[in-house]
């Protein structure tokens, strides 16, 4: 938190436990605890996301001026994103007005024992983008995705990429407990290179820190102009004034009065 304190007043809301692959979840089912562990650190026994929104609404006197989430230990390149729950704290964020940024170490899943100096450099540059998007603000709804390589020396440098594709080779390992029962244990290898020109997977192979601009409208915008085209019988298709651009959004207007603080 050092690399935040010297330009930002820090306040950390963090689940007490691992919460991997968890994506965007709510707990809309069962109470939450809140465990205070000292001052503007509390953890959470619920989702990331629970986390960002119960800090939001709840714990900060204020709106925040930034939501940053991670160092998740691990990477979350390609379509990880869908599944994380690093990310999907920081989407929370952007999803109520507040620009994001979702941090992650490429350590290899073999990997359990800490690694500060991985950490500290990942630290370090998320420190110096937070206060550059602080003093240079994003479009609405925008999260930052940034993954640092751990090749053991510092990163060469600062790559923005597209999301590629990360390939887990499709792996269900049917397993049996003492018992004789069955079990299966999801997840395979990380294939790592794609074939996509300036994607963060090769980013991070060739040993950069990937940087992803990332948005919750999921529209593919290029396959408008292809559906147009639908043609079901007893189903009139209506015109449409999409384009085939992103439009304009909209700041979201529900921060424009003080947050509650309880």
């Amino acid at each position: 938190m050092e690399h935040f304190r010297s330009f930002a007043d820090v306040w950390v809301v963090a689940p007490d436990r691992e919460r991997s692959a968890i994506s965007q979840a709510l707990s809309l089912h069962f109470p939450l605890r809140i465990t205070d562990l000292g001052e503007q650190v509390f953890a959470l026994d619920g989702t990331p996301t629970d986390c960002v929104y119960v800090a939001m609404n709840h714990l900060l006197p204020r709106r925040p001026d930034l939501v940053v989430s991670g160092i998740n230990h691990g990477p979350n390149l390609g379509n990880d994103v869908l599944y994380s729950g690093t990310v999907g704290a920081a989407m929370e964020g952007a999803l109520s007005g507040v620009p994001a940024i979702a941090v992650s170490l490429c350590l290899p899943d073999n990997v359990n024992e800490r690694k500060d100096s991985y950490f500290d450099s990942a630290a370090e540059f998320a420190g110096g983008l937070a206060q550059q998007v602080i003093e240079s603000p994003m479009a609405p709804g925008v999260v930052l995705n940034v993954n640092v390589p751990n090749h053991g020396t510092s990163p060469k440098g600062v790559k923005l990429c597209r999301l590629g594709y990360t390939d887990w080779s499709g792996s269900v390992k049917a397993l049996t407990d003492p018992r004789g029962k069955p079990y299966y244990w999801i997840g395979g290898e990380r294939l790592g290179r794609d074939n996509i020109t300036d994607s963060d997977n090769n980013a991070i192979i060739e040993g950069y820190i990937s940087v992803t601009p990332l948005h919750y409208d999921l529209t593919d915008y290029r396959s408008f102009e292809k559906f147009r085209d639908l043609s079901i019988p007893g189903f009139e298709t209506q015109n449409d004034t999409l384009g085939d651009q992103p439009l304009d959004r909209p700041k979201n207007p529900r921060f424009a009065t003080r947050l509650k603080s309880v």
